[in-house]
């Protein structure tokens, strides 16, 4: 199983920072490459890309504006994701983690490079959609 972790700093009240990253319905509006989420509900939720592909995702924890863990899977990998949210002075520290096997062994050796790739874009399409918050 690969790993990969994203920390950053967001200039915005924990509160903020939480309600977007969890408000799952809203993702297409501000999250890069995703077209729809079905099943929003706060357990399990589906995405897909603007291609049409899908990823099932099951809330395994849920502290409110603290830590939202869950599994995902699609045809292509199995996994589990970790937010931490953090309150500073500064704004709020964020770590997301990601745990990912690939289910084509073809695929392995490419998984942490697209991780890295994924994480990056999820925290700059983040801080754009926090900028509509207020901000510290």
């Amino acid at each position: 199983m690969v790993s990969s972790q994203i920390r950053a700093v967001i200039p915005c009240r924990r509160q903020a920072v939480w309600q977007v990253v969890t408000d799952v319905e809203r993702y297409p509006a501000w999250r890069s490459g995703l077209s729809r989420v079905a099943g929003a509900a706060e357990s399990r939720f589906i995405e897909y890309t603007d291609k049409g592909y899908e990823t099932v995702f099951t809330t395994t924890l849920w502290e409110p504006c603290r830590r939202w863990e869950f599994d995902m899977e699609n045809s292509g990998m199995k996994g589990r994701w970790s937010g931490v949210f953090i309150q500073r002075p500064d704004g709020t520290e964020v770590r997301f983690t990601e745990y990912v096997q690939g289910e084509k062994l073809f695929l392995r050796p490419l998984i942490r490079a697209y991780l890295k790739r994924q994480q990056a874009k999820f925290l700059s399409d983040l801080k754009r959609a926090i900028s509509a918050y207020d901000t510290l």
